[in-house]
């Protein structure tokens, strides 16, 4: 090939999107948080931001935060703005699909392109330091006999420590829509209300409570795990002869109308940050347990994991 047609050839490919990954210079990224500031997709994201940039991938990455309804608001705006942008991505997880079970947003999961699974991580439930409840089996106890008296706090409508919730109200024989539930936006709208007695109980990925725990402003009662978390002192709910069991996962989503080839590059770039140094100091700061998934395993693992959810939450009367 001439080289003038070779080059003419590859600034079509670019101008598509379509080059390998060795041949593109490193991206400027967009990526939407669909919640508050202080929470775990917070996190992820900026963790993944940063990965990425040390992996080489992305030459910079913006952050534009949007809390509301399980990140439906979030997800919505990012359909809207970024269709066929090979260089947006949205930080999602099973709060996202638990969400949109329940709430039938008009914008779903199912209109963006999956990317990858990043991580995986179970609720803690956590009360505040002067509490005085002392384990879950007294704040169970309590909502059995008194449902509004306890307050549970946690993320949006239909997050797995709502759905938890939901099942524990259920083991115990009761009505689950008599659970007195307040959802938050993000993480740090939740700790503070935790910090400040205005709920009685808070859960959410241990992550995001860890150093209000270890500097024991937090006492954290039950975890959500089937057996303890290696290097976390928490018993769990079944240790408490509660047998409910949940996890957590998050991962990132490309926009709509991209092509199968940028989606791959995605996925490509993903697996490289996964591989940074920084990612897994992440890992360990956060007790993110490493779930790297992509391509048709991971569409299928969605397509499951939509599926799972809604018959707990059917179950647990969520839905």
């Amino acid at each position: 090939m001439r080289r003038d047609t070779f080059l003419k050839s590859l600034a079509a490919f670019a101008a598509a999107g379509t080059l390998p990954l060795t041949a593109r210079a490193a991206a400027n990224l967009k990526m939407m948080i669909p919640a508050n500031p202080g929470g775990g997709w917070d996190a992820t994201g900026r963790a993944l931001g940063k990965a990425l940039q040390e992996a080489g991938v992305a030459t910079s990455v913006t952050y534009e935060n949007k809390g509301g309804a399980a990140g439906a608001i979030g997800l919505a705006q990012f359909f809207n703005a970024s269709k066929g942008d090979p260089n947006a991505l949205m930080v999602m997880g099973a709060v996202m699909l638990g969400g949109i079970i329940r709430n039938k947003p008009p914008v779903s999961i199912t209109q963006v392109t999956p990317i990858a699974r990043l991580t995986t991580e179970y609720n803690v439930f956590v009360l505040p330091a002067n509490s005085p409840f002392k384990t879950m089996g007294e704040v169970v106890a309590q909502m059995k006999k008194d449902p509004a008296s306890v307050k549970w706090g946690g993320g949006s409508a239909g997050s797995t420590e709502h759905i938890a919730i939901a099942m524990i109200a259920r083991e115990i024989g009761m009505d689950p829509t008599r659970i007195n539930y307040v959802p938050f936006r993000g993480g740090g709208e939740a700790t503070a209300a935790i910090l400040g007695g205005n709920v009685t109980v808070g859960g959410s990925g241990y992550s995001e409570f860890q150093t209000y725990i270890e500097s024991g402003k937090m006492k954290a009662v039950a975890m959500t795990s089937g057996t303890r978390v290696k290097g976390i002192n928490v018993p769990t709910l079944k240790e408490q002869g509660i047998n409910v069991e949940i996890g957590n996962w998050r991962g990132v989503y490309g926009a709509a109308g991209i092509s199968d080839a940028q989606k791959k590059a995605l996925a490509d770039m993903m697996a490289k940050a996964t591989k940074t140094k920084s990612w897994a100091e992440s890992l360990a700061k956060n007790n993110w347990t490493p779930a790297f998934l992509t391509g048709k395993a991971f569409d299928d693992f969605v397509d499951n994991d939509l599926a799972s959810l809604r018959a707990t939450m059917f179950k647990a009367g969520l839905i």
